[in-house]
């Protein structure tokens, strides 16, 4: 299809049309050239098509569809291919039910546990979030339906969403809330992006031309078209020309008559809107192009198949020898989440899932069971319904609660972390007489847990998806190893998130900059209840020592690191390696202690030793220079991690010296230091000179005080360059020393 021929053909109006919906989930089709109508839905875990009116909500039900585990989970199991796996069962669905775009995955960074969406996103960790949504697309649109990566970009709160400002320095978008959507951008290709409601430093994200051309297709190269998200447009011509394409849902032809005007009247050059419109057909023909159309959709063996991905998405975070469980033995199954499990969460994903486990249904196949409700769905309980549950423990050899936290949903955040009383209050009751109950936990974010040493074991399942319950039973039974490893740092309370207290507020600041999650608590040394990257397994691992390919490198040169992962236990399992990279010294900027680079997850039967490797390239060592707007590697000495986990005692550690091709010295001026003089190409030079002609800087060479008890080093090297020359005795004037300055400036190559 020769699309720029097309766009000649289109009328004015008719271009207009294409840039709004032309109902609540398709676009505006123009019959007269043959163009078809786009569905898009909502899809991150799974397929919400409306049959009747629509709604961005989940008001109105949906086509009966695969509930897989959500991306909580998800990203716990550090594992690209499985959730490539997903993805390519919901391209079937999505085919087979005529979709032609998948609203999702969502990689925004989880700023805080209590965002009421975290249950959506992967990670606090931009690498982990990255790659796991690039590897989402890829198999989504290898499977001929097209991906809509959101919510572009720093949504990190359901608070004020469609209205609040996220006020964050670039340095700390582009490590932290950019960096998943460019991994997700560069390597997985979307086809479209979706923008978010909030503004960004005081402008909507739909408008925001640094946002959506500057980094998004100028820095990173994307080649597809940004959509809104559901009724975040605001000025409508300043959105078409700061890269914002297609408008939804409908807007009744309002703001394409908008478009229409602006052009008339010469507020808007046609070109733009024919850009617009470029990129919008290039994606449908593209997707015309690979649509497979006629697909096989078996919703019993996708039932399946989610239980075999929740199976690997949920963590063991504690185990004291309870388990696995013994199925022969008597059971008790405590809580109302036993019979009717929380899955999933509220709002625009929640799925029409055609299957539903219940534990106590899956358990019953294995052996006895006794339920007991001790606990109702919404949390609350009385003292007979936990008596119950008591004496039923009791009576049973083995002991396993199903509990977790209410309904997690779209639009709202939590107000704290905490579970509900009464699920607390049960959980102590049995805990009492049974020490070596085994807790599993349902939930989309971490939650405080106060009775966390009173119990046997812990499971946390996340939002699991349909066959959660059992996915759980089968690793309670021991029928299935865990090898999940949280994606999240766990705090003990809610108020040692590093977000805390600047959170779910209208104009929202990121003080916290680059230290999030567990880049925070390593950087002050705070013990979370469980660290990112930690999980427990039925088997043991142990690492031999790392081999890194060389001990010093220039920038660019790659750098490779491997090492041997042997499964020293009984049974067969998974091992998560992690990958960090932290700067020993850091002179120019604050850096965290450590960062995620890269992950594997590697497959080991009982004695089997496997050898991990992983590439380093540049970017592994950089961090974002405000001030040069560009990635920068500081020359210095760099600790090179594998570990299981992140935290700090369990690291095995190499170094390696990297020197620096892209760092270049801040200007100097009037108000530079002595030392930033000194440190710079040919300023050792100058302040020679200058202290011929101007003993008092000798104090410059003198490590000793003066008879005032002053460190006159110290104290001079704080001192402006501008002041200094008072101290130079005339020998050279301000405006003689500021052209000096620009010499050097120049022949550094930052003038």
């Amino acid at each position: 299809m020769n699309v720029k021929e097309l766009v000649g053909k289109m009328t004015l109006e008719e271009k207009a049309s294409l840039c709004a919906g032309g109902g609540w989930w398709q676009t505006k089709p123009i019959d007269r050239l043959g163009i078809p109508s786009v569905y898009m839905t909502d899809g991150p875990h799974g397929l919400r098509k409306q049959e009747g009116t629509g709604d961005h909500l989940g008001l109105n039900a949906s086509v009966p569809a695969t509930c897989f585990p959500t991306a909580a989970g998800l990203a716990s199991s550090f594992d690209r291919s499985l959730i490539a796996r997903q993805a390519s069962a919901l391209a079937v669905e999505a085919q087979a039910h005529d979709v032609s775009i998948l609203l999702g995955p969502g990689t925004n960074i989880k700023r805080s546990p209590l965002c009421g969406r975290n249950f959506e996103y992967f990670s606090e960790d931009p690498v982990l979030a990255g790659e796991m949504a690039a590897s989402y697309i890829k198999s989504l649109q290898e499977g001929g339906v097209g991906c809509s990566l959101k919510h572009f970009a720093a949504n990190n709160q359901e608070s004020y969403r469609m209205g609040g400002d996220s006020l964050v320095d670039e340095r700390t978008l582009r490590e932290i809330y950019l960096r998943p959507f460019e991994i997700a951008v560069t390597k997985g290709k979307p086809q479209t992006v979706m923008c978010s409601y909030n503004r960004i430093n005081g402008v909507f994200s739909c408008e925001n031309e640094w946002l959506l051309t500057k980094v998004l297709r100028d820095d990173w190269g994307f080649d597809g078209y940004v959509v809104t998200d559901w009724g975040a447009m605001d000025i409508r011509v300043d959105a078409l020309k700061a890269g914002c394409e297609l408008e939804m849902p409908s807007s009744d032809m309002t703001t394409c008559n908008q478009i229409a005007d602006a052009v008339k009247k010469g507020e808007l050059d046609e070109a733009i809107l024919d850009r617009a419109v470029t990129r919008m057909l290039n994606i449908l023909y593209r997707w015309i192009e690979t649509n497979k159309r006629e697909v096989t959709l078996d919703l019993e063996e996708h039932h399946k198949l989610a239980r075999e991905i929740a199976a690997q998405t949920m963590v063991l975070a504690k185990n004291n020898g309870v388990l696995p469980l013994d199925a022969k033995k008597s059971t008790a199954i405590i809580g109302a989440y036993g019979k009717k499990i929380m899955f999933q969460g509220g709002g625009s994903s929640h799925i029409n899932n055609p299957y539903e486990d219940s534990v106590v249904d899956e358990w019953s196949k294995l052996g006895e069971v006794v339920y007991a409700e001790g606990v109702r769905a919404d949390g609350t309980t009385d003292d007979a319904l936990i008596n119950e549950a008591v004496e039923a423990a009791k009576k049973a050899q083995n002991v396993l609660l199903v509990v977790g936290s209410p309904m997690e949903t779209e639009g709202a955040d939590r107000k704290e972390m905490t579970l509900p009383a009464g699920v607390v209050k049960l959980v102590d009751a049995v805990a009492s007489v049974r020490p070596d109950c085994a807790v599993a936990l349902t939930c989309g974010a971490p939650v405080e847990l106060p009775f966390i040493d009173k119990i046997g074991a812990l499971l946390v399942a996340y939002l699991g998806g349909q066959a959660a319950a059992g996915a759980i039973v089968d690793l309670v039974s021991g029928a299935k190893n865990p090898c999940a490893k949280f994606a999240e740092t766990w705090p003990v309370d809610f108020r040692h998130n590093p977000s805390h207290p600047n959170y779910a507020l209208k104009d929202v600041e990121y003080r916290e900059g680059v230290f999030v999650g567990y880049r925070h608590y390593d950087m002050h040394g705070i013990n979370p209840r469980f660290r990112f990257g930690y999980g427990l397994s039925y088997t043991t691992f142990e690492y031999g020592e790392p081999t890194i390919s060389a001990s010093a490198i220039t920038e660019g040169d790659p750098l490779t690191v491997s090492v041997d992962v042997k499964n020293t236990g009984g049974v067969a399992g998974a091992e998560i390696v992690q990958l960090y990279v932290g700067q020993d010294v850091c002179t120019n900027v604050p850096r965290p202690v450590k960062e995620l680079k890269d992950f594997a997850k590697v497959w080991l039967e009982p004695g089997e030793t496997k050898t991990v490797k992983f590439e380093l390239d540049s970017r592994a060592f950089a961090y974002w220079n405000d001030f040069a707007k560009a990635w920068t590697v500081d020359s210095g000495s760099f600790t090179v991690s594998v570990a299981p986990s992140s935290c700090p005692y369990c690291q095995k550690k190499m170094s390696v010296t990297v020197t620096s091709t892209s760092a270049k010295p801040r200007p100097l001026t009037l108000y530079s230091t002595i030392p930033e003089l000194m440190a710079f190409p040919g300023g050792a030079e100058l302040i020679g000179k200058m202290m011929q002609n101007a003993p008092t800087l000798s104090a410059l060479n003198n490590d000793g005080e003066d008879m005032l008890g002053m460190d006159m080093k110290a104290m001079v090297e704080g001192i402006p360059l501008k002041t200094m020359l008072m101290f130079a005795g005339g020998a050279i004037s301000e405006e003689q020393f500021g052209g000096i300055l620009a010499q050097l400036n120049a022949a550094a190559g930052v003038a």
